[in-house]
């Protein structure tokens, strides 16, 4: 009998392994990555990179900017950290938009969406949505409130909604969708709410879409599974990253010595101890189309590329 029990529970193991294998192709849905996991290496070799991506099995690209089209200003500021970085040029690397989409599409890739800033998405628009509208992509995503002044109250948050709607208004003239990436600070709560909540509550489906870091919301006291559930439809992109140990940032999360202070705490996604696969089921259950691999400057590309393309096509 106990022989018997023995193979029966071995082949539901079997049949249940059998079952869950490959579910990101079973569920028609491809393993992209976020470029900034290796920003370096993708400044120096940009069409090499694509390659390289394409050939491990990763098939969309997100982006991240400043870019040509990028207002001044965004440039400017950037350039400070891109000569820590080692990076000499902006994305798009030299190319034109023309030529960056050939590089996809002779890779077998596509660019579903880019990261942008709130400074040219309020001074350069139009020239932003025709680039990105002739790129080929659909979300525009804000990576975070650069400015500590746009998020200091509850109602700062609100006015943010506001101009969040008519921001994803105005893209969706050019066929696109503006998308908030949180960045952990929004989970504080202020006067008895959380921001976040509140980005969710008060903008239009119609026009804002979500992209939910697992990282940072952790770090900021939210639950992945919990806002996925909460709020279904309205997160469409994520960004898939673990942690070494549990996280939480040392005060609101807005500043940036605290989220330096977590870098080091980042894993590749299966080797750390976030609960990857309830999260990644929840969030497909719950209308997420894209997930990114994303390990902000991964101190080992390689190992990180293949380690996590191996672990995530097995979710």
């Amino acid at each position: 009998m106990k022989r018997r029990t023995f193979l029966e529970k071995s082949a539901l193991a079997l049949a249940a392994t059998a079952l869950t294998k490959n579910t990101f192709a079973q569920a028609n849905q491809k393993i992209g990555i976020q470029l900034f996991t290796l920003p370096q290496v993708v400044a120096k070799d940009f069409p090499g990179t694509m390659k390289k991506l394409s050939e491990i099995g990763y098939r969309e690209i997100e982006f991240f900017g400043p870019y040509p089209f990028s207002s001044p200003k965004t440039i400017e500021g950037w350039k400070p950290l891109a000569a820590q970085l080692g990076i000499a040029q902006n994305a798009f690397y030299g190319y034109s938009v023309a030529d960056v989409r050939k590089v996809l599409s002779d890779n077998n890739l596509t660019t579903p969406s880019v990261h942008l800033d709130l400074i040219t998405l309020r001074e350069n628009l139009p020239a932003a949505g025709e680039a990105l509208a002739a790129l080929g992509t659909r979300y525009v995503a804000l990576p975070a409130l650069s400015n500590p002044d746009d998020r200091k109250t509850l109602d700062d948050y609100k006015r943010l909604a506001e101009e969040f709607n008519r921001i994803g208004e105005q893209l969706a003239r050019y066929g696109l969708v503006f998308t908030y990436h949180n960045h952990g600070y929004e989970h504080a709560p202020k006067d008895g709410a959380v921001p976040m909540d509140v980005l969710l509550q008060q903008t239009d489906a119609r026009y804002v879409a979500f992209e939910m870091d697992i990282f940072w919301l952790t770090a900021g006291g939210g639950s992945p599974v919990e806002f996925l559930t909460k709020y279904p439809g309205r997160f469409q992109l994520m960004h898939v990253k673990d942690a070494a140990q549990p996280i939480r940032f040392a005060g609101d999360g807005g500043t940036p010595d605290q989220w330096i202070a977590l870098f080091p705490k980042m894993a590749d996604p299966g080797s750390g101890v976030f609960d990857l696969k309830a999260i990644i089921t929840t969030g497909r259950a719950q209308g997420v189309k894209h997930f990114y691999l994303e390990r902000d400057l991964t101190p080992d590309p390689d190992r990180t590329l293949r380690n996590s393309y191996t672990f995530l096509a097995s979710v």
